[in-house]
């Protein structure tokens, strides 16, 4: 089973998270292990972009995977890990003055909070995988990180000059 959610990491590497209580899986997570997948950045790259010739297209990219079990969260450590995943992601928006459940209407939130279920997962591994051209030599990734700057992703052309 897969569910799409937002993910907060707890000062002590764990993930919290929440979902609605009807979401099927919800129902099946607690005191189970899980998976959980991050994607990073990724790219198309041409093979016109390489100075050698005979090359494929590929694709590059970055991803993170998280194994451990799933504990279900009180009520009060949902709500908090609901402020701090707002509080993390409202930080992106300054000058904005942040958005916190205080400009709720009193008890709105309290009965949002009944329809989804938190969950936190004790990381018991994590995989990380890059494929940024590392098998490619030194002209063939400066086309490529060239190209990818010229089109805007310079997110990719970083990731990829730092391999070297």
């Amino acid at each position: 089973m897969v569910a799409h959610a937002p993910v907060v990491v707890t000062r002590d590497g764990h993930l919290r998270f929440h979902l609605a209580r009807a979401n099927p899986v919800a129902k099946q997570m607690e005191g189970r292990v899980a998976l959980a997948s991050f994607a990073g950045a990724d790219a198309y790259i041409s093979p016109d972009w390489y100075g050698s010739d005979d090359q494929v297209p590929t694709w590059n990219y970055v991803t993170a995977q998280a194994r451990g079990l799933v504990t279900r969260l009180s009520q009060d450590d949902l709500a908090a890990q609901l402020d701090d995943l707002s509080a993390e992601h409202e930080a992106r928006l300054l000058p904005k003055r942040p958005w916190t459940r205080a400009k709720m209407s009193p008890g709105l939130f309290d009965g949002m909070l009944k329809a989804i279920a938190g969950f936190e997962m004790t990381v018991e591994s994590l995989i990380a995988t890059r494929k940024l051209g590392q098998n490619k030599g030194a002209s063939d990734l400066d086309g490529a990180i060239a190209a990818l700057r010229e089109s805007g992703r310079a997110d990719m052309a970083d990731l990829m000059d730092g391999t070297r």
